[in-house]
C-alpha cells in the first residue's frame, strides 16, 4: 500500500464545466472529497487554467477561524477570488475546508446545541488535515512540494504544519497571522471574554464551547471598524461583501434553521489564538526552512506588528511585506485599497519557485 493510500480511502471528484462568473471561462474548477482513514471527509476545490501550463507551482489556500475556503478565496463575483487570480497566473490552486468547516465532515459535537464542550479543531487536528490535503494536492498536481498560503488562523495552522513537515512545503505565505511574539493583545488575551474571570491567563472554556454560531452581521463589525473612511463601499465592493456573507451562510446546511440565519464554526481556532495572544508559541519560526513571505496589513485587528517582525526575523529565508492602510480582509477589498498590492506580493513570491 502506498503512503497516499494509507492516508486516503477514496477521492471523489466533480468537474464544473461552467465558469463561476463572466470572464472566468479560461479556468476549470474541480471539487473533490478526500476521505480520511477514520471515515471523515475533507472538501478540496481545485482552480486551474483550462490549458495546463508548465513550471507554475501548486498552491494550497488555508482559511481562517470562521469562514470556510470558497467564501474566503473563490467568490463568484469580480474581485472576490484570489484563487482565480492565482490560477490565471498559471498555478493549480487548491482550497481546503478543514474538518468542522464548510463541506468537510463536522464532529458530532457540532450537531448538539451550542455552548459547553471542549473547543473543537485545535492545532494538532488542523495540522493533520493540512497534511492530508498536501498529500492529495501533490498527487493531483504531480508536484513533490506544495506552496501554502494561510490567512489569519489559517496562517498559524499552515506554519505549524510547515514547521513539522518542511520537506513537503515549497513556499509559505503567512497573511495577517498571529505568532505569539507578545503577551498583549487588544481583543483576544488579557481581559477579553476568552479569559476565565476567576483564573487569569486561563481560557474560559464555558464561554467558548465546542463551536460558535456566526451571523452575516457578525462578519462585518471588525472589518467596518478597520476601514478608515465613513462610506465602506468606497473601500470594499458591496457585491463582494454580499457574496462573502451569502457564501459563508450557505456553507452550513443548517444555517436557515436559526433566526437570524447563522453558520457553525469550531472554537479551536479561538482557543489557539488565545494562547498565542499570551505569547505562548505553538511552533517555531526558526523551523521554517523554506522561503517564507510574511504579509501584514497596517489596520489588521488580528495579528500584531510584533508577530510579523518576529517571524521575519527568526525564519531563515523570510521576507516581510507591510501593506499601508490595508485591512485584515485586504484580499477582498478594492484593488486600489490594498488588494492589488497584496496580489502583487503573493504572485511575485510564488513566481520565484519556478526560477
Amino acid at each position: 500500500m502506498t503512503r497516499l493510500n494509507a492516508i486516503f480511502l477514496a477521492l471523489i471528484s466533480t468537474v464544473f464545466a461552467a465558469p463561476v462568473f463572466a470572464g472566468d471561462d479560461q479556468l476549470v474548477r474541480t471539487d473533490r472529497f478526500v476521505t480520511l482513514a477514520g471515515g471523515e471527509r475533507l472538501f478540496v476545490r481545485e482552480v486551474r487554467p483550462a490549458e495546463r501550463q508548465q513550471a507554475a507551482s501548486a498552491v494550497l489556500l488555508i482559511h481562517g477561524a470562521r469562514v470556510p475556503s470558497v467564501a474566503s478565496f473563490d467568490l463568484a463575483v469580480p474581485g472576490g477570488s484570489i484563487a482565480a487570480e492565482l490560477a490565471a497566473e498559471g498555478h493549480s490552486v487548491y482550497l481546503v475546508d478543514l474538518r468542522g468547516y464548510g463541506a468537510s465532515s463536522r464532529p458530532h459535537e457540532m450537531d448538539a446545541p451550542p455552548g459547553g464542550g471542549t473547543p473543537l479543531m485545535r492545532t494538532d487536528e488542523a495540522v493533520s488535515d493540512i497534511a492530508a490535503a498536501v498529500e492529495a494536492v501533490a498527487e493531483w498536481s504531480g508536484d513533490g512540494k506544495v506552496s501554502i498560503l494561510g490567512w489569519a488562523t489559517g496562517g498559524q495552522w499552515a506554519a505549524a504544519f510547515a514547521a513539522r513537515h518542511s520537506a513537503r512545503v515549497e513556499r509559505l505565505i503567512l497573511y495577517n497571522s498571529l505568532y505569539g511574539a507578545s503577551d498583549r493583545h487588544p481583543t483576544l488575551g488579557r481581559g477579553s471574554p476568552l479569559e476565565a474571570p476567576d483564573r487569569p491567563g486561563s481560557l474560559n472554556m464555558a464561554a467558548l464551547g465546542a463551536y460558535r454560531l456566526n451571523t452575516a452581521e457578525s462578519l462585518f463589525a471588525a472589518w467596518d471598524k478597520s476601514i478608515p473612511v465613513p462610506d465602506k463601499s468606497e473601500w470594499r465592493d458591496p457585491a463582494v461583501a454580499r457574496a462573502y456573507a451569502d457564501m459563508a451562510l450557505s456553507s452550513d446546511p443548517t444555517s436557515g434553521e436559526r433566526t437570524p440565519p447563522s453558520f457553525r464554526s469550531p472554537s479551536g481556532a479561538m482557543a489557539d489564538s488565545f494562547e498565542l495572544a499570551f505569547g505562548r508559541k505553538q511552533w517555531s519560526a526558526a523551523a521554517l526552512t523554506m522561503p517564507v513571505l510574511v504579509i501584514r496589513s497596517q489596520h489588521d485587528f488580528w495579528s500584531r506588528p510584533e508577530d510579523a517582525a518576529a517571524i521575519a526575523r527568526e525564519a531563515p529565508q523570510a521576507s516581510l511585506v507591510e501593506l499601508p492602510h490595508a485591512t485584515h480582509f485586504v484580499h477582498l477589498d478594492r484593488s486600489e485599497t490594498g488588494r492589488s498590492a497584496f496580489l502583487s506580493a503573493v504572485t511575485q513570491f510564488l513566481e520565484q519557485a519556478a526560477r
